[in-house]
């Protein structure tokens, strides 16, 4: 068999290319979603928890198609993109009265997933409004937090699928092309990480991050039928060191190249980030590359 095509680390060969002709042929009333959706169900391509990797192989297909390996059928409709029409979220207006405290007298801390909930709006809301980054919409599985104290929201969270290629990262694994492929899907992103303004409580932030680093495995585990056994950040050194991540125990693993996933030269074209990582499990190296 003869490689034709690379997408998403799966090699498709020129057999592959004759299956899918095959199924464009026998199918022809379907559209370009249900015959991914067909591909999908014939090549068993599913997610952990079991749902189709439905979008992976319109992409795969699509690529195809232009490389001009196979002829799909013409576009029937083009949905509106939901990453380029997505309403900003709303402001939110509550108590700004200052809580400046100990840690120990801000009592109870208690942490809420809040994901497709009523409160997933105020989670997005806050870090919209306060946020030096604003609200940016998580990659691929992800799982939102809001901390509460004194019956009061005071910090939130975001945590995403983790970008597929990051230098630092990768050497300080020590894992292989085809095992970072495989087990990508064990580490999370923290993209954002909010204390509101108005909360001055020395220690919080590294408490915070103890508690989420805690709890985030086994809600993983039960949303999307996995568990995480790495977490990462990025920090920008021009704002601050990331303390409170390495209160935390959180390692540094380097600092980036300050060029995007798609920068079309080698030059630098964004600032440099520090990156900051922290094992859940303390076989975390053996697990990702085995």
């Amino acid at each position: 068999m003869a490689e034709v095509l690379r997408h998403r680390g799966r090699i498709v060969s020129d057999t592959d290319v004759e299956f899918i002709c095959e199924l464009i042929a026998r199918e022809r009333q379907a559209t370009r979603r249900q015959l991914s959706k067909l591909l999908c169900e014939a090549w068993d391509m599913r997610q952990p928890n079991g749902a189709l990797r439905d979008m992976v192989c319109r992409g795969l297909m699509l690529a195809l198609d232009r490389a001009g390996h196979i002829q799909l059928p013409p576009v029937t409709r083009r949905p509106p993109n939901p990453f380029l029409t997505r309403a900003r979220p709303e402001r939110v207006e509550m108590d700004q009265s200052p809580i400046e405290c100990s840690l120990r007298e801000l009592g109870e801390v208690s942490l809420r997933e809040v994901r497709r909930t009523d409160e997933e709006k105020l989670c997005c809301g806050l870090i919209e409004t306060h946020h030096y980054l604003k609200y940016t919409q998580p990659v691929g599985e992800h799982l939102k937090y809001v901390a509460y104290a004194q019956n009061r929201p005071i910090a939130c969270f975001t945590w995403s699928s983790a970008p597929r290629h990051l230098g630092p990262r990768d050497r300080y694994i020590g894992w292989a092309l085809a095992k970072q492929r495989q087990n990508l899907r064990l580490l999370a992103y923290n993209s954002r990480f909010l204390i509101v303004p108005w909360v001055k409580v020395p220690h919080l932030a590294s408490h915070l991050l103890g508690k989420v680093t805690r709890t985030l495995s086994g809600d993983w585990q039960r949303k999307y039928n996995h568990s995480i056994v790495f977490v990462e950040t990025f920090v920008d050194p021009e704002r601050n060191r990331g303390t409170c991540y390495r209160a935390a125990n959180w390692v540094q693993l380097g600092i980036t190249t300050g060029r995007g996933k798609d920068a079309p030269t080698w030059e630098q074209n964004r600032s440099k980030k520090l990156v900051l990582g922290l094992a859940l499990v303390r076989d975390f190296r053996e697990r990702l590359t085995k």
